[in-house]
């Protein structure tokens, strides 16, 4: 199992920058005037249903076609949204239809009973899993390409599920999964809040559990130094779920000031504005005319990597 969990960090790494992230986002103002319609970014206790989640999860993988371009799949999920070839991503998430609705059915199971199995086939298995969400992460950036906000979000939360089911087992290789997915989730929502007409969603991400996986206990028999790497990916996705809300807190005070960025966070006065978990201070902010940076600073003894910065731009 060591070595499965070892490939896991490296594998769930992936979605680490190689450096210091900088990610530049365009951003509307949510308009205040409007009632806010609650979301929700996990399934709530009246939509779950018995059954157990890994025999559909199963299904899903199984009902996977063999005919998909993965390196063009790829290459989607790089591209803006508004710069998909509709046409050629709609045939193929029309193929993926099987499968993506068996995942969604399992993400809504109140448990899962994840099976035994040996490193090699964990390692395999988890391959797959996350082949499966490149597919559900193309269909929510199609979605929102669509503007179709609500199904973008139905299928957020289908992927956070998918997140929560993983954390749950008691080997940390499936948890690392997890992370992977909460945090490429995560990158599908940085396009998600860029859309013109996109509803706020400052709340949904506030109701997310804190920390939104955590694997303390999984790993407490493990070394100093799968604990760390380990500690480091959590508190990555942590930070970023943070910034997200964030920002969603900037975009209410733009819709309540004339479109404007405030001056600098502690303005933000209508919601909480998060700290960054990991540091325990506000972001490091600063604000020039219609133009913001939102920084985190890597932590002490971090590598650099460990540092991001958001550069946001409010169109009128």
């Amino acid at each position: 199992m060591r070595c499965a969990l070892i490939n896991l960090v490296v594998l769930s790494s992936v979605v680490a920058p190689a450096a210091a992230r900088t990610v530049e986002l365009t951003l509307y103002a949510v308009k205040t005037t409007e009632p806010a319609k609650k979301y929700n970014l996990l399934p709530r206790v009246d939509e779950q249903t018995d059954a157990d989640a890994a025999p559909l999860y199963e299904k899903a993988l199984q009902s996977l076609p063999n005919d998909l371009r993965s390196e063009e799949i790829h290459e989607w999920l790089k591209t803006s949204p508004d710069k998909l070839p509709h046409k050629e991503v709609q045939t193929v998430l029309e193929k993926l239809e099987p499968s993506l609705k068996l995942l969604k059915q399992a993400t809504v199971c109140k448990q899962c009973e994840w099976p035994y199995l040996d490193d090699g086939a964990l390692m395999e298995n988890s391959a797959k899993y996350r082949r499966l969400f490149f597919f559900l992460a193309l269909k929510m950036r199609f979605q929102i390409a669509q503007s179709r906000y609500d199904h973008a979000i139905d299928t957020v939360r289908t992927g956070f599920a998918m997140t929560k089911h993983l954390e749950g087992d008691v080997l940390p290789v499936r948890g690392l999964m997890g992370i992977a997915i909460a945090a490429y989730t995560c990158r599908q929502l940085e396009e998600f809040i860029q859309g013109p007409d996109a509803p706020g969603l400052y709340q949904a991400l506030r109701d997310l559990p804190k920390p939104l996986v955590d694997l303390t206990e999984q790993i407490q028999w493990e070394d100093a130094d799968i604990k760390e790497r380990v500690h480091s990916l959590m508190n990555r996705l942590e930070r970023h779920v943070a910034i997200l809300e964030c920002i969603e807190a900037m975009r209410l005070y733009a819709g309540a000031h004339e479109g404007q960025f405030p001056d600098k966070l502690s303005d933000v006065t209508l919601v909480s504005v998060p700290d960054d978990p990991v540091m325990h201070k506000s972001f490091v902010y600063s604000r020039t005319g219609s133009k913001a940076v939102l920084e985190g600073p890597a932590p002490k003894g971090a590598s650099s990597k460990e540092a991001f910065r958001y550069e946001l731009n409010l169109e009128p």
